[in-house]
């Protein structure tokens, strides 16, 4: 019998992190983890004395970034083909840019051909590699936002990238958000926007409630001690279990795991492996982040396509609340797809699997071409 979980489990298992890909960019399927990805160049760009919305000054943020292929400019010297693709909340890059996603989307004849596309993929402050809490400062780190993420974005690709304009923005999650903040701050600065699994009002309701019931779960535990813990406070694996249930698919979890010893073996796995990954300090500053997030009332700003996509079984933003179909209208070439429940997705973490909405990037990418 015992085996025959194990079986199970290793059988379902990629399928079922799939789970982790608003927060790590994961996604898996045997196609696409089958592929190869091209070069990818890896680098830090560090920012002096950088000040944050709330006044604090940080002496140096250092900003991880993945790129690849080469930059192109046309004859006034803008750059032609960048693409900026964003992770989501307590993630980073490194998964954009491994075979079960590059292997989609970057190799030669795929849609961003990285023979023809310049492409950035950062790890954001507070996250991945970059400049964060965990690194010393600890509860005493600036409470970045993200107007703040975008900005320091925009400085990577300017200052230390020298790219002056970008082809396309495409985030996940919270790099969906940070999409429409694109196109609002800087409307002259891109060519098209993908945001996928998000909506553009604030974060509230229900989706602000799980999220501070995470970042309670980690600060009210006396072991989180001020944020000056010796070991991750318990606090912690509280907070993975409201991950966990925020990302998956009710769906495919079902069928993944259909019996009580098959779930809970899973929901062991996927502990062990969030313990393995995250830290809590930076999950409570990530979670933060969002807290003044509005981009509704400037929506209007935004001049180029933008091809929103969303799930229908996405727990972070169910479709019942008809907010994209309503806030898209503000854009003047807005354009937003509700993805039907199939087997094929898997929850929020239907953003980090392009096989599935491959075909919209194509029209989007169409429709924005000069």
């Amino acid at each position: 019998m015992r085996h025959g979980i194990d079986h199970r489990l290793r059988a379902g298992l990629i399928a079922g992190l799939t789970v982790l890909a608003a927060f790590t960019c994961l996604s898996a399927t045997p196609a696409a983890i089958a592929q190869t990805v091209p070069a990818v160049t890896e680098g830090d760009y560090t920012v002096s004395n950088y000040r944050f919305k709330t006044g604090e000054v940080l002496p140096q943020v250092k900003l991880h970034y993945r790129t690849l292929g080469k930059a192109e400019r046309n004859d006034r010297g803008q750059v032609t083909n960048a693409v900026l693709i964003l992770h989501g909340t307590t993630g980073n890059g490194a998964k954009f840019v491994a075979p079960p996603y590059a292997g989609v989307l970057f190799n030669p004849g795929q849609l961003l051909d990285a023979s023809r596309y310049y492409i950035i993929v950062p790890d954001n402050v507070g996250h991945g590699r970059s400049t964060k809490p965990s690194d010393g400062l600890h509860a005493r780190f600036p409470q970045y936002d993200y107007d703040d993420m975008v900005d320091l974005q925009h400085q990577l690709l300017v200052d230390g990238l020298k790219v002056n304009h970008l082809r396309l923005v495409m985030g996940t999650s919270m790099g969906c958000m940070h999409s429409f903040l694109w196109g609002e701050t800087f409307p002259d600065f891109v060519d098209a926007l993908m945001p996928l699994a998000c909506n553009t009002i604030p974060i509230a309701g229900r989706n602000r409630i799980v999220r501070k019931l995470a970042i309670d779960a980690i600060v009210h535990d006396p072991g989180y001690n001020g944020g000056e813990y010796q070991t991750q406070p318990g606090g912690l694996n509280t907070a993975i279990d409201v991950l966990a249930i925020m990302v998956a698919s009710p769906l495919q979890l079902q069928k993944d795991y259909p019996t009580g010893e098959l779930a809970d073996a899973y929901l062991e796995q996927f502990r062990k492996t969030m313990r393995e990954t995250l830290d809590a300090n930076d999950v409570v500053y990530s979670f933060r982040a969002s807290r003044n997030y509005n981009p509704s009332p400037a929506l209007s700003r935004i001049k180029v396509p933008v091809m929103a996509v969303n799930s229908a079984d996405d727990f972070v933003n169910p479709p019942e609340l008809r907010s994209m179909e309503k806030e898209i209208r503000k854009i003047p070439q807005g354009h937003f797809v509700l993805l039907p429940i199939s087997d094929e997705l898997r929850g929020h973490s239907t953003h980090s699997l392009p096989l599935v909405w491959q075909d919209y990037l194509r029209q989007l990418l169409a429709m924005s071409g000069k």
